[in-house]
This record gives structure tokens, C-alpha cells and sequence, in this order.
């Protein structure tokens, strides 16, 4: 099964930005984002954790980028998958494991991701030092490009965060958050989804959202002195 998408965006003309995330060669991993594991989760509030998420997931509804999923005991303990992912991304497509505690592991997954076309992996996941971790190396190792972004998984402890983020570093793996993520896709205000996208930054970063109440309200109040 082929989810080639060419996406709606493309690195600016000005050529600035050639360093940033191309998004129309990138497809985004949510991997192991189960209800079990959040329970374990020490380095992240799970309230930020999920709102991150959902913010991602909805960020590639708005652009059109690829989302894959997967979960490898989604019937054990570990529990289901957040439903958020799936309810603001309705194209993600879901690959079942058989077990794998590495998605790159599972054939099914690989062929999926190769499947896109495309070679910038954005991943995040729970934990961060397995889940994400294992099938970053992995890729990196086959010639992927590999984003990991840190406030959208969760590890055990700050202690296996600070490792996690060492031995990504080590072996080519960018970290990256959401906020930062959600920018370097965004590049311009002058595009038709800007609306939507602003909705995004309130949601990874609620003090902007009240930034843009104020804003409007003082905007409604001058419209109405006139």
C-alpha cells in the first residue's frame, strides 16, 4: 500500500531555509503512544505530552504530511494507543507489530515508511529511549535523515532522557520539540492555512494563545470606539 503525498509546501524560493525540514520529504512516526506506557512516563507532564502529540498529528492533517503508526502490544499492558493521534490525523495509517519492541524490526513497518518516497523521518514516541530510539539508529543507519522530537515522547526518568538525547546526538539524530517543529514546517505567515496554524502555537505554548486573545479582544474593542 502506497501514502505517497506530495504535500502542499515546499522550501521557500528565496532559497533560505535549506538547512530546515523539507516538508514535502518528510513523513511523520508516532511510535508506541499507548495509554500503559504514559503511566511510566517521568520527564514530561503527560497533560504536555499529549497535547503535543495531537498538535503534531494536526500539523500533518494541515500540510498533508504522511503519518505512520504503530504499537507493539497495543492488546497487553502497555494499553491502546491515545485515540488523538488517529482522530486529528484520519490518514495515518497504522501498521500492527508483531511483538517487536523495535518498529524497524517489523518488515510491514520498514516497507510502509519506504513507501512514502520520502527520506526525512520526524519521530516521537514512548519511551523515547526505546521506542524512539532503536528505530532512529536504525534508519540513520539505512540513509534516512532522522528528527526525534523530545517533548512530544517520554522516558522513565531524566536520567534516561539526558542519555537518550547523548546517543542520539552521537549517532545523527537531531532532537528537536514541537514548537520548533511546528515552526520549521510553518516558514511563512503568508500562506492560507495560517489561521489554522496559529491555532497550532496555542496549543504547544498556551501562554501564546492568551497573547492572541488579548490581541483580538483590544483589535474588537478599537473596532468598536470607531
Amino acid at each position: 500500500m502506497s501514502i505517497q503525498n506530495p504535500g502542499k509546501t515546499s522550501i521557500l524560493a528565496s532559497g533560505g531555509g535549506v538547512a530546515l525540514i523539507n516538508p514535502s520529504d518528510t513523513v511523520i512516526l508516532l511510535l508506541d503512544h499507548q495509554s500503559g506506557l504514559f503511566q511510566t512516563v517521568k520527564d514530561i507532564a503527560i497533560a504536555d505530552l499529549r497535547r503535543n502529540v495531537a498538535m503534531i498529528a494536526r500539523l500533518a492533517t494541515l500540510l498533508d504530511i504522511p503519518v505512520i503508526t504503530t504499537a507493539s502490544e497495543p492488546n497487553g499492558r502497555n494499553g491502546p494507543l491515545m485515540p488523538e493521534i488517529h482522530t486529528d490525523a484520519p490518514h495515518a495509517v497504522y501498521v500492527a507489530r508483531r511483538g517487536e519492541v523495535n518498529a524497524w524490526d517489523n518488515d510491514d513497518f520498514v516497507a510502509t515508511v519506504k513507501a512514502t518516497g520520502r527520506r526525512t523521518l520526524v519521530m516521537a514516541g514512548v519511551w523515547t529511549s526505546v521506542c524512539v530510539m532503536f528505530p532512529a539508529l536504525d534508519a540513520r543507519e539505512a540513509g534516512f535523515d532522522v528528527y526525534a522530537v523530545i517533548d512530544a515522547s517520554g522516558d522513565p526518568s531524566e536520567m534516561a532522557s539526558r542519555v537518550t538525547l547523548a546517543r542520539f546526538t552521537q549517532a545523527g539524530v537531531k532532537p528537536t520539540s514541537t514548537n520548533a517543529l511546528l515552526s520549521e514546517l510553518h516558514r511563512t505567515w503568508a500562506r492560507p492555512e495560517a489561521a489554522a496554524l496559529a491555532e497550532l502555537y496555542g496549543m504547544v505554548a498556551p501562554n501564546y494563545a492568551a497573547v492572541a486573545e488579548s490581541y483580538q479582544r483590544a483589535q474588537q474593542a478599537a473596532r468598536d470606539a470607531t
